[in-house]
């Protein structure tokens, strides 16, 4: 066999982990799906970033826009408040570029987590669980009060790059994946980002898109990484009036989609995305047509050793 020309090798090998960011596929759901064969359910699916979620996109815009502002540099470390992904997301970042990275999260969060963080090299700072993500929010804001001048604070839930990543990338790629037929985008809240950026295109390109967020239907609640915003420090970014209609999803519901997904669809999700599913299907059931689509944010995998996959919880019938 004839060696391949050094030349031919570089030309295939500059191809970097964060150029495999965005342009995620989008699922049809054929099983766990609308009864209605002219109510069309799409899954935009996350989970094949690098990093494994939705927010691949946004800390690399962030990132990207604070090297181009003078912001981030060589010696200074990455600092936020995250439930997971998004620092799952700096950390794989930090490394391919070279920054450290340092990630304030409740102490409750999944060893999953925890575990990916520190394979890639994350300082982790574990603060009380009991005030979920804004308790790291509050941390964050403590430890760059101190020393400002150590970290680039990209503070994803006000950073409007967070959602001008979906507007750039996520809203084209779903427009494109449709042909333009979407009447529907199904997104839940937690910095917004990815509804408000998303939503915001989609709106440009067609007015008539309707426009559905989702939020956690109480305050303490087990969907990692959304926000219950009448109980918590409200994002920067979002605007409550882009939505034409705020729906809520139960813990339970979403635990029983996770089981659904995997066993009917084989599509192992994680939670935030199987409450993105239940709402879009309770929304399915009231079209007469439409092309749903939302956002399945990250895998299952992360979600293994949390309890609801015990044959105990069954599926929800109400579903």
């Amino acid at each position: 066999m004839k060696p391949v020309p050094v030349q031919n090798c570089r030309q295939h090998a500059d191809t970097s982990i964060l150029d495999q960011i965005g342009q995620t596929p989008l699922l049809r759901l054929k099983n766990v799906c609308p009864a209605n064969p002219r109510v069309a359910l799409y899954g935009k699916a996350e989970w094949f970033n690098p990093g494994g979620s939705v927010k691949d996109r946004a800390a690399l815009n962030m990132i990207r826009r604070g090297e181009r502002g003078g912001l981030l540099y060589a010696g200074k470390t990455i600092l936020d408040a995250t439930s997971g992904n998004t620092g799952i997301a700096y950390a794989l970042i930090g490394a391919a570029l070279g920054y450290p990275v340092q990630i304030c999260l409740p102490a409750n969060a999944n060893e999953e987590r925890k575990q990916l963080l520190r394979a890639y090299g994350a300082q982790l700072v574990l603060t009380d669980p009991r005030l979920m993500s804004d308790g790291a929010i509050l941390r964050v804001r403590e430890l760059y009060a101190e020393h400002s001048e150590r970290y680039f604070y990209p503070d994803q839930y006000n950073n409007p790059a967070n959602w001008q990543a979906h507007y750039e990338t996520t809203g084209p790629e779903i427009w494109e994946q449709t042909g333009g037929r979407i009447t529907h985008f199904v997104a839940g809240l937690g910095t917004s980002g990815t509804f408000m950026g998303t939503g915001r295109f989609l709106r440009e390109k067609n007015p008539m898109v309707r426009l559905i967020s989702f939020q956690p239907d109480l305050p303490f609640h087990g969907l990692e990484g959304m926000k219950h915003m009448a109980a918590s420090i409200v994002p920067g970014i979002y605007d409550p009036a882009l939505a034409d209609e705020s729906r809520s999803v139960s813990t339970e519901q979403a635990y029983a989609m996770v089981r659904r997904l995997a066993r009917e669809e084989g599509i192992l999700a994680g939670i935030s995305a199987a409450a993105a599913v239940c709402c879009s299907l309770k929304l399915a059931e009231e079209l007469e047509e439409g092309c749903i689509v939302t956002i399945l944010c990250d895998s299952g995998s992360r979600y293994l050793s949390d309890r609801f996959w015990q044959e105990e919880y069954d599926t929800d019938p109400s579903i």
